[in-house]
């Protein structure tokens, strides 16, 4: 994937944990990561798999294809 829309995505995940009202830390609680690795996707430093994809609009209550909103 491009990393313009890697960037893109994360941001995406970014405002829709903003919007649940989530911290890092508690994301990564809810999907059983660590906080880095929540940084590391909304800062577009690691490719995430369509699974991984799905776990985050789970958690988040929105659809994946929000994700690709741009």
């Amino acid at each position: 994937m491009s990393r313009v829309y890697l960037k893109k995505l994360g941001k995406n995940i970014r405002n829709a944990r903003i919007d649940c009202g989530l911290s890092q830390e508690k994301l990564a609680e809810l999907l059983g990561k660590t906080r880095n690795y929540v940084g590391m996707v909304e800062r577009a430093e690691i490719n995430v798999s369509a699974k991984a994809l799905f776990n985050f609009a789970k958690v988040l209550n929105v659809e994946p294809k929000k994700f690709f909103e741009f």
